[in-house]
């Protein structure tokens, strides 16, 4: 398990300032996260994941981020794309474990051809193919950003105990609930700092095409590393067929449930969670 202390840290790339948490010492692995949350996501699973590595866990521009980026940064999906391949790059990552969660951008790495930093991938229950925005908290999250306020009220609905369990807010995303605490840790920003908001209206405002999403999906049959796609078979936002077309498209992968769960598995089995990526990070 990991007993290092994390490291915040900061670094800038052409769109802006990425914090990152950083701990740990060895080969790199990149934990990501969805709209409106941020690295602690990550925080119940740190403690079954083996030492001897690097974690890092950047908190990318999606609404709980805690500096604004620059003005005119392009922050669409393959805006967003190339912010996580800037990252890797400027941190000069070389064979990283990125970690997928909810936001299923990073899987176009290798569509833009920006992937060569990347050495294996674990993929859990994330936007995938045609499902952008996903379900009905994605759709939701599309109408917010289209309104005067939206994302704003939208942050407000997270606070409030009762309406984070609808499905069109979080209720969908997790079998366990997620605590106050939480819930007002990743709505502050976009409450209380002035461009957070625009930030991910700038992102969640992006029109989607079918046929390129897709496209750009099925491009991860030219990733050559290995992969562990680690899915919950019950699930109404990620379709469960999705995580075993995911691994049956890169040549490389594994496929693994966490049953029980619904998008969130680092909230809603940490312990299993751990366990699979703690086996694929340390296989032969």
């Amino acid at each position: 398990m990991t007993t290092a202390t994390p490291r915040r840290r900061r670094i800038e790339i052409s769109a802006g300032i990425i914090e990152y948490l950083d701990e740990g010492a060895g080969a790199p692995v990149v934990l990501l996260h969805g709209l409106f949350m941020d690295e602690r996501l990550w925080d119940p699973v740190m403690r079954y994941l083996p030492t001897g590595l690097r974690y890092l866990r950047p908190v990318l521009p999606l609404g709980a981020h805690r500096i604004p980026m620059n003005p005119g940064a392009d922050l669409s999906l393959t805006g967003l794309v190339h912010v996580l391949a800037d990252f890797l790059d400027a941190l000069d990552l070389q064979e990283a474990t990125l970690v997928h969660s909810d936001w299923g951008g990073g899987l176009f790495l290798t569509a833009i051809g920006r992937d060569e930093r990347v050495g294996a991938m674990v993929i859990l229950p994330c936007e995938a193919f045609d499902n952008f925005p996903p379900g009905l908290p994605g759709k939701m999250a599309e109408i917010a950003a289209r309104l005067p306020g939206g994302l704003t009220l939208a942050a407000r609905n997270i606070r409030s105990r009762l309406l984070r369990r609808l499905p069109v807010v979080f209720g969908w995303m997790t079998r366990q609930p997620i605590p106050d605490e939480l819930a007002r840790h990743w709505t502050e920003p976009a409450l209380s700092i002035p461009g957070i908001a625009d930030d991910l209206a700038a992102y969640a405002s992006t029109h989607f095409e079918s046929a390129e999403l897709v496209r750009d999906t099925e491009a991860l049959s030219r990733f050559d590393g290995a992969a562990l796609v680690l899915w919950s078979p019950d699930n109404r936002v990620m379709p469960p067929a999705h995580g075993h077309r995911l691994a049956e498209l890169i040549p490389g992968a594994r496929y693994a449930e966490i049953p029980g769960a619904a998008v969130l598995l680092s909230i809603d089995d940490p312990a299993g969670v751990g366990r699979e990526i703690s086996a694929f990070l340390t296989r032969s």
